[in-house]
């Protein structure tokens, strides 16, 4: 599934970029970050196996996690720990993801 993907692919570069964060940071933001990330994808599959109403709250969790990760990734770039440039592409994938993720959510509900 290409929603997977995607939110695979977003964790993976997320996980990639946390490495540079302050260690101060690590029991704080970059876990919350991590654990928005590994969401996205985690919870597409594991509702997937799952009646259609069930999976939608499924994509309904991943999908709130896809914004909160987008706060909190504002929240680095304000505090200096990824640039604007890193923050630009991670916006670009988590939006790409959101309006497919969504498409597909739709698509259940028809």
């Amino acid at each position: 599934m290409k929603i997977w993907k995607l939110g695979l692919e977003i964790a993976n570069d997320i996980s990639d970029i946390l490495l540079s964060f302050p260690k101060h940071e690590r029991y704080d933001l970059s876990s919350q970050i991590s654990r928005c990330s590994v969401s996205l994808p985690s919870n597409l599959v594991e509702g997937s196996g799952r009646s259609n109403k069930s999976f939608n709250n499924f994509i309904d969790y991943s999908l709130s996690s896809s914004f909160e990760l987008g706060t909190q990734l504002l929240i680095a770039n304000h505090r200096g720990y990824i640039d604007i440039d890193t923050l630009q592409k991670l916006e670009y994938k988590i939006e790409e993801w959101q309006k497919m993720t969504m498409g597909f959510q739709n698509s259940l509900n028809s």
